[in-house]
């Protein structure tokens, strides 16, 4: 193999990685307004989502309402969701604030905790999930990014990812109606 070839395979190589590179969370820092999920997610909230499979195809809707508040650091965040297809589900996370943009939050259906970070209007949370498919308990891992649109209004978009491969992706609006 010459060393022109192998050059250009390392170019192609590195081309493909640009391309496959995910936004970072520095890459919103001079974003606003800023986020703070101690005041955006405290209150009466309401969301509107969609479930997609790994293809894009829409699997399901659902709208879920939401009941957050906060004392100090330590934040409750209640969620009833009801699905297009008649089932419906709560979540309840238990959030605390651990720095300046810092937060850790745990849930009955979460295994482990959850990470996120604040930096600008974005927020990046990480975790692991157990969710039903066909009758059968499966762990995903969600890369879950939040977009403040403004002081009443946050977009949500998230990957669901098994053994590193996308599975799905869940995608939301959530706007403060109290």
């Amino acid at each position: 193999m010459s060393i022109l070839f192998k050059r250009y395979l390392l170019t192609v190589f590195a081309l493909c990685l640009a391309a496959c590179s995910t936004p970072s969370l520095e890459d919103y820092k001079e974003t606003t307004p800023e986020l703070h999920l101690n005041e955006f997610f405290n209150g009466k909230l309401v969301a509107y989502g969609i479930v997609l499979d790994r293809s894009g195809k829409l699997l399901r809707r659902f709208k879920a309402d939401i009941d957050a508040n906060w004392q100090g650091d330590k934040g409750e965040i209640k969620e009833w969701f009801e699905f297009d297809d008649g089932e419906s589900s709560t979540r309840v996370w238990q959030l605390t604030k651990e720095g300046e943009s810092l937060y850790v939050g745990e849930a009955g259906d979460v295994v482990g905790r959850a990470y996120g970070e604040t930096r600008g209007s974005a927020l990046f949370w990480q975790y692991d999930l157990q969710i039903e498919v066909d009758g059968e308990s499966l762990q995903v891992t969600l890369d879950d990014w939040m977009f403040l649109f403004d002081e009443q209004r946050l977009f949500n978009k998230t990957e669901m990812t098994k053994f590193g491969f996308k599975v799905g992706e869940v995608i939301l609006y959530i706007e403060k109606i109290e």
